[in-house]
């Protein structure tokens, strides 16, 4: 899958027809806006698009009632100030200050009373979905089903705005990572790991016993030789395990089994090894440590850094000036 290099734009208006009219632009979907208007009227939009997800803040004055019809996208919002009364499919969530919850869900028409106030919204492809859970790579058709608006324990509310905080500090607020494929890729998969570990939902398995007999010796040499080749790619372990020819199951048993590991652990680790390598041929007057760390799908330098001086038993600083 090619990564889109993000992109911001910003909306700020007072006229309701202006905002309906941005509405159904920035979410694709037809939507009805009733807003109780007042002179000082405001709605301000910020977003960064990064194709697989969309990463907003979104600000307004009044009372909004919006009906939107079925959306192609998850829409994951934390309410920062104000409400939010959700209702659709049978469903219906009141959420104030701090709460998580899904707004709107894959192909399903919901309704919307949006109190003055301010939110944070992550919106993911259902396709980064798919590829973190296998579905795409194993050319079935998608099967996840999300069953709850609500994260299924206040435990894993914190884990999404951990997440959504790491996003947005670490990854978006890196000038070396911002822009780098392999970054954001790695952001894409992390954001929909965590939206399937918190909210509840439906999805169809594998056999334990056919995981078992498929997870052998010449699986893994297919799944570590496609890692060897493609890891400046925007590769995951779902892709591995189509490359592999296996279940995503069966390839992560089979790393267990075989090598003690997991296969994004092992991608990481091939991947430190050529940041080592380029950090031994880089003109330290013209690259630094992060540009070659983020270009390496690394997020966080600090991180990057530990990993490297615990595998190499030195900095990578001083790779760089050797």
């Amino acid at each position: 899958m090619k990564t889109k290099v993000p992109t911001t734009h910003r909306f700020d208006s007072g006229d309701p027809e202006t905002i309906h009219d941005f509405l159904a632009r920035a979410y694709h979907s037809r939507v009805a806006i009733r807003a109780a208007v007042d002179a000082r009227f405001r709605f301000r939009h910020h977003r960064v698009d990064a194709g697989s997800f969309w990463w907003e803040t979104v600000d307004q004055s009044t009372q909004l009632d919006i009906d939107v019809e079925p959306a192609h996208a998850l829409v994951i919002c934390e309410v920062v100030s104000g409400r939010v009364d959700r209702s659709g499919a049978g469903t219906h969530g009141r959420f104030g200050p701090g709460d998580v919850f899904l707004a709107t869900l894959p192909d399903l028409a919901c309704s919307l009373r949006w109190l003055p106030g301010r939110i944070t919204a992550c919106l993911l492809s259902p396709s980064v979905l798919d590829r973190v859970t296998g579905i795409a790579s194993a050319g079935r058709a998608s099967r996840i089903r999300f069953t709850g608006l609500i994260p299924a324990s206040p435990a894993l509310a914190g884990l999404w705005r951990h997440t959504t905080s790491y996003l947005h500090h670490v990854v978006l607020g890196n000038p070396y990572a911002y822009r780098e494929p392999l970054v954001i890729a790695n952001a894409a998969r992390m954001l929909a790991a965590s939206a399937l570990a918190v909210f509840p939902h439906t999805s169809v398995g594998w056999s334990p016993a056919a995981d078992q007999r498929a997870a052998t010796t010449t699986a893994l040499r297919r799944a570590t030789a496609f890692i060897e080749e493609y890891a400046d790619r925007d590769i995951g372990a779902a892709d591995i395990a189509a490359a592999a020819q296996v279940s995503l199951r069966t390839l992560q048993l089979a790393f267990r089994r075989h090598l003690g590991t997991t296969p994004m652990a092992h991608l990481r680790r091939v991947r430190l090894d050529r940041a080592h390598r380029e950090l031994l041929q880089a003109d330290p007057r013209q690259e630094t440590v992060s540009a070659i760390a983020s270009r390496w799908g690394f997020l966080s330098h600090s991180r990057f850094t530990a990993r490297y001086h615990a595998t190499y038993g030195f900095p990578p600083s001083r790779t760089l000036h050797a």
